[in-house]
């Protein structure tokens, strides 16, 4: 079955850096596109970024554009997301998620992702 399994969450202050890291199983990873989604307490789900099959093409939603970098690595069947600048309210829980095409389109649609990583908790406090 599919797997998707995040990590490199946590605790960081206000200005710092995580990488997170999506590792994936049980699907063709380089045939479809995948996302980073984020929960923050009180909130609905908010897709933060996404990254056609083959790497080539990605998009970051408006509020972490130019501080978040998604990338993946094919061979190794794993999704990134680079966090700098990291603000309070960046605080969430971080989903990776599979599309289920290998392109996408702006904005991606919850409806759209078939599967789903069981979350790791981001968590920017001073």
């Amino acid at each position: 079955e599919v797997q998707l399994v995040e990590s490199g969450g946590g605790l960081v202050q206000p200005g710092g850096s995580l990488r997170l890291s999506c590792a994936a199983s049980g699907f063709t990873f380089n045939k479809y596109s995948m996302s980073w989604v984020r929960l923050a307490p009180g909130k609905e789900l908010e897709w933060v970024s996404a990254i056609n099959s083959g790497g080539g093409k990605a998009d970051n939603a408006d509020s972490v554009k130019g501080r978040f970098t998604i990338s993946r690595d094919n061979a190794k069947n794993t999704l990134y997301l680079q966090m700098n600048s990291l603000k309070p309210e960046d605080t969430a829980v971080y989903y990776c998620a599979k599309s289920s095409y290998s392109d996408y389109v702006l904005p991606p649609a919850i409806i759209d992702f078939d599967s789903w990583g069981q979350g790791t908790q981001v968590t920017v406090s001073s």
